[in-house]
């Protein structure tokens, strides 16, 4: 008997069930045509039940202001432009002298806080549900999986506190948050995770804007794919937190290029919500909380500037 046949059989099934399992990324569970992913999880009964969570009425904003110094993204930049038609020289218009002021932005979609839809990030130009650049990104915006297409975002949301759990003002960057962490302060917390959360992580990385923004887009704190992989599979719908990838960055465990986002978006469906400013949140211990977004429906974006609102 050739005793390297079962062990030749068994590298066989495993390179087999190892090929099926990264095809199988490209069929969304929920259908050829879904365009939504997670967001399928938010049913009536999520929306009611998050809507359960309101105790003191205090509403919290959770965006950071945008202008032209914050820092972003490599190549991102925004500016914003005042323009008085017809009013130069202090001219006015119509015998009520009517005086107005309009804004013009010249910007990318991905400054500040900000919702990163699913059909933003790729693996070799495939997307969520198989669908592949070149059927689908044109120069006037994406034509399936546009930000348009996101329903309104109202359900349970988490703040996990990574600055108490590790007891420092700022989480170091380079910090990567596992399963074990994740877990350890949903019990310091009193919480579980339910399906259809959006969970986020606060380490008072904001807290760099404007005092050292080199150090602010060189590195971050945030989780690692064991706690991605766990994150997924408890059902959440969007992920994030107050950094501007929501995930530890550089990438610890090799070359890849945000692995965490590639992983969550193309292949999960879930969402990322990027520099949310939890720090009102934590200080309150408001720490579970009504999670309302409906974000800008601009047709054919895959990501957008947001203020999701907490109302705890």
């Amino acid at each position: 008997m050739n005793v390297f046949k079962p062990l030749l059989l068994a590298t066989a099934l495993a390179t087999t069930a190892q090929a099926s399992l990264a095809a199988d990324w490209q069929h969304s569970p929920y259908g050829q045509h879904d365009e939504i992913g997670a967001a399928n999880l938010l049913t009536a009964d999520v929306v009611k039940q998050a809507v359960g969570l309101v105790k003191t009425g205090k509403t919290y904003p959770l965006a950071v202001p945008v202008d032209k110094n914050l820092p972003a993204f490599r190549h991102r930049s925004f500016r914003l432009y005042n323009v008085q038609v017809g009013q130069q020289a202090g001219k006015s218009l119509g015998p009520n002298q009517f005086t107005f002021n309009d804004e013009l932005v010249n910007a990318w979609t991905g400054v500040g806080t900000q919702l990163n839809g699913i059909g933003h990030i790729g693996i070799d130009n495939v997307y969520y549900n198989g669908n592949k650049a070149a059927d689908f990104v044109t120069v006037d915006g994406v034509t399936k999986l546009g930000v348009e297409k996101v329903p309104p975002i109202v359900t349970r949301g988490v703040v996990l506190d990574m600055t108490a759990y590790y007891g420092k003002a700022i989480v170091p960057g380079g910090t990567e948050f596992s399963v074990a962490d994740i877990q350890a302060v949903l019990k310091q917390q009193g919480l579980t995770l339910r399906k259809g959360d959006v969970v986020l992580f606060n380490t008072s990385w904001l807290e760099l804007i404007g005092k050292d923004n080199k150090q602010f887009l060189e590195v971050e704190p945030g989780i690692g794919m064991e706690a991605a992989q766990w994150l997924a599979d408890q059902g959440i719908v969007a992920f994030g937190g107050d950094t501007w990838a929501s995930e530890v960055y550089p990438n610890p465990h090799g070359k890849d290029e945000f692995p965490v986002n590639q992983y969550m978006l193309a292949k999960r469906g879930i969402y990322n919500l990027e520099l949310i400013d939890s720090r009102a949140l934590v200080r309150d211990k408001a720490f579970e909380f009504l999670f309302v977004l409906g974000q800008p429906l601009y047709k054919g974006s895959t990501q957008v500037n947001i203020n999701p609102v907490a109302i705890h």
